[in-house]
């Protein structure tokens, strides 16, 4: 059984001030987010804004190396989702010295028509790396796109997931752990101890988590 409660890195709460530092990550309970989906989010994450703060890429990478270290040894690829996994990807690659792929979201219309990138062959184990994790779609589409190809897929890590049931039940389905640097609960309980967002929203951004498609309805 794979849980949303699985275990953050150690320094989550660490994680969470740098994200909210440099506004990768902004919540507006009165002023909600539009998401692609329709969904309305008081809470906005984009942490591609982490490539541009060399001490929190550096935080985020050191994160991910101890996480597969610790949760995934023996894994050979460290997989990255195009294109919001493929730096750390690299990173996280460089420093483990492992091989790196990238799993695009769909095969090229063109030359070899290919998916994955990189090193791919039938029997390896791979991590996939994701930057946020939402519904999960993208990160177990790469999944199963490795699965394609033959090779086992040991994990997906993301910097930051909004722990939706949607995504608890893709990994169910696949039977692959989702791991988190940094989950819910503990952006928030950051974001209200330093003074990001004012206490009394956080029983409607606790039920915005477990129905997100319901939120300003």
């Amino acid at each position: 059984m794979h849980s949303l409660t699985a275990p953050e890195w150690a320094g989550a709460q660490e994680l969470a001030r740098a994200l909210l530092q440099i506004k990768a990550v902004e919540i507006r309970p009165n002023d909600p987010f539009t998401w692609s989906s329709g969904w309305k989010s008081p809470i906005y994450c984009d942490n591609r804004m982490i490539l541009a703060y060399p001490l929190c890429f550096e935080m985020v990478e050191t994160g991910f190396v101890e996480t597969i270290r610790k949760l995934t040894p023996g894994v050979d690829v460290i997989a990255g989702t195009a294109t919001a996994g493929i730096p750390h990807a690299a990173a996280i690659a460089r420093k483990l010295n492992l091989s790196m792929a990238y799993v695009r979201s769909s095969a090229k219309g063109h030359g070899k028509q290919k998916q994955v990138e990189g090193r791919v062959s039938k029997g390896l184990s791979a991590v996939v790396i994701e930057d946020t994790l939402s519904t999960g779609r993208s990160a177990y589409e790469a999944v199963e796109a490795l699965k394609s190809e033959g090779m086992n897929t040991l994990a997906v890590l993301s910097i930051f997931s909004y722990d939706f049931p949607a995504s608890q039940e893709r990994a169910d389905a696949a039977q692959v752990t989702p791991y988190r640097l940094l989950g819910y609960d503990t952006l928030i309980a950051t974001a209200v101890s330093e003074g990001y967002v004012d206490p009394a929203y956080v029983e409607a951004l606790t039920k915005w988590r477990l129905h997100p498609e319901q939120y300003g309805q």
